[in-house]
């Protein structure tokens, strides 16, 4: 969105230390708000909470699994990993026209009904008879689940007072975080056993119950106002954050990030499981117990901008997630170990902040914002479980890691360009080339 369309500056940029503006609204629809101590929040968090641990549970629950399901199909890595990328690809695909319809009938609506179908097609997983069978069923899970996080992050910015909003996202994304340990750690042990198969099913009761609690827990909207399903007012909503300088910067950022995640934990079981370390099933997926590092960096991003500013915020992150691939390149189980710390607290870190700068930065249209941003995120996904494991397969582990390097550089960049243009809109100076002016 440009200036002229709110009479809002945009001299804040992505990397700027001071939170841009939320939209005015009366007293009291501000009073009205939810914060935290006051009535609803508790649930309110519980609930997206529990639905970030189902959405992330069944997203990534082939993850951990790969190498079984390799042995088990007799296919590659590369093609194996087609059961992550099919999923998050095709909610990456699918999350802006979900997005239009939470603006029609409602976020908890949307919400609720993408989480129904999305169990519904977990429970038909561990009976796929084939690769493609099993990539075709991972794919519908994906777009189900597409209806999910944008709305989440759209009910957060119209239900939650502005100043706890990176907060509330924070614990959302904490229940990502917990979700996707919750599921490879089960999994593992549960494959260790009895197989692939009857670990992805207890993926799929996990879910159910997650999502019967979400629905009973999550208070009613009180600041939703429908919007319209009409081809061109979509299109000109989207036009105008493509159009806002700094939510394309965001969304980039939060494509980067999650290049890097995305590839490091699709091949990870591949290395743990060859030489020099030869883990059991069990042990791998024990790895993601790391995840619960991802859980505080996520709930402590709102102190961290405090602290040091969006821009500070993202430079450590960053900085963090890099010196995370570096230490994971030694052959000891301590090292990876560590470096998998850092990589897992950069990322969540860095994905807290930009995805609650989206939501703030937003003047209208915050589904489809939001859209735009899980979009870019889930493609980062697909492109780094895919990209990683063909790097892994011609150049091992160091080639993994040398792919989430130039993601992580490209983080900074993008961090450092926002910043040169800010200081140039508050020296006064025009920035044609991206599109922001005082």
């Amino acid at each position: 969105m440009n200036p002229a369309d709110t009479g809002a500056s945009t001299t804040v940029d992505a990397g700027s230390s001071v939170p841009p503006s939320s939209p005015a609204s009366p007293a009291s629809d501000h009073d009205s708000r939810m914060t935290p101590g006051g009535p609803g929040y508790r649930r309110m968090s519980l609930a997206l909470f529990l639905a970030g641990v189902a959405t992330f549970a069944l997203l990534y629950s082939t993850q951990a699994l790969l190498p079984l399901i390799s042995g088990d199909l007799g296919v590659t890595a590369g093609d194996a990993s087609w059961t992550v990328a099919a999923a998050t690809g095709g909610l990456a695909l699918f999350v802006l026209p979900m997005s239009a319809l939470s603006e029609r009938f409602g976020r908890r609506t949307l919400m609720t009904a993408s989480l129904a179908v999305a169990v519904a097609v977990g429970l038909l997983v561990p009976f796929a008879p084939s690769l493609g069978a099993l990539v075709a069923l991972r794919a519908v899970q994906g777009a189900a689940l597409a209806g999910l996080p944008a709305s989440a992050t759209a009910y957060l910015a119209e239900e939650v007072r502005p100043r706890a909003l990176v907060g509330a996202i924070g614990l959302f994304v904490a229940g990502n975080s917990v979700g996707g340990m919750s599921g490879r750690v089960i999994t593992g042990w549960v494959a260790q056993e009895w197989g692939w198969r009857v670990a992805v099913g207890v993926v799929g009761l996990v879910a159910v119950v997650c999502a019967v609690a979400f629905r009973l827990l999550l208070p009613a909207p009180r600041h939703f106002a429908r919007g319209s399903l009409r081809p061109r007012v979509l299109a000109r909503a989207v036009r105008d954050h493509l159009a806002n300088p700094l939510l394309r910067r965001l969304y980039a950022i939060g494509a980067l990030f999650m290049t890097v995640f995305g590839g490091v934990y699709t091949v990870i079981g591949y290395r743990l499981a060859g030489e020099p370390f030869s883990l059991p099933q069990g042990l791998i997926g024990s790895i993601f117990l790391v995840y619960l590092v991802g859980t505080v960096a996520a709930s402590a991003a709102g102190r961290l901008v405090d602290r040091l500013g969006r821009r500070g915020a993202l430079y450590l992150a960053g900085g963090t997630t890099a010196a995370g691939l570096v230490l994971s390149l030694g052959d000891s189980l301590p090292l990876v170990l560590a470096g998998l710390v850092l990589i897992t607290a950069g990322f969540f870190a860095g994905h807290a902040v930009a995805s609650s700068a989206v939501g703030r930065t937003a003047q209208h249209g915050r589904a489809q914002a939001s859209a735009l941003y899980q979009s870019a995120y889930y493609i980062g996904s697909s492109a780094g479980s895919t990209v990683g494991a063909v790097a892994f397969h011609a150049a091992g582990w160091s080639g993994t890691v040398g792919v989430g390097l130039l993601a992580v550089l490209g983080v900074g960049a993008i961090t450092v360009a926002g910043s040169l243009a800010a200081r140039r809109v508050d020296a006064g100076a025009p920035v044609p080339a991206l599109g922001l002016t005082r």
